[in-house]
């Protein structure tokens, strides 16, 4: 059986060999691009219909199939503070208005958390003369903190 870090690259693999985008990918499935690009990178567990259109699509094995539709260990970054460029500004972000978020969020909201579980997300490009940008829109339901 392979291990879902072996099932990652080889979807990685196909896809680049079948000259696929997410968006494709995400079509077949039926669900947004984000969700499919998280699935596939080991974030989420497909369906058996979900992983078998998969599976075809990229001429997977049946043990990949099958890899795909296991609960994931989530979290993916190999360390804890990330050194890929792309991801650290995440993480920057996140170290510069984290406070900020908190208290807007606990303003407007109350004691609570915003759920990555009920969750949704777009990202797109979004054209400015003075160069494009990365347009990221997170939705997460509102969850208070219950007293008891």
């Amino acid at each position: 059986m392979m291990t879902r870090a072996e099932v990652t690259e080889l979807v990685v693999t196909q896809k680049l060999k079948k000259g696929l985008k997410w968006t494709d990918i995400a079509k077949t499935l039926g669900r947004s691009k984000e969700w499919t690009a998280a699935a596939l990178l080991g974030q989420m567990t497909l369906t058996a219909e979900q992983a078998q259109a998969a599976g075809q699509l990229l001429d997977l094995p049946e043990d990949a199939v099958l890899q795909l539709q296991v609960t994931p260990l989530k979290g993916s970054l190999p360390t804890a503070v990330p050194t890929d460029p792309l991801i650290y500004r995440f993480y920057e972000l996140v170290n510069v208005y984290g406070t900020t978020f908190k208290s807007l969020i606990h303003e407007e909201f109350g004691d609570g958390i915003m759920s990555a579980i009920d969750f949704k997300m777009d990202l797109a490009r979004e054209s400015d003369p003075a160069g494009d940008r990365v347009r990221i829109v997170m939705s997460g339901k509102f969850l208070p903190y219950k007293q008891y």
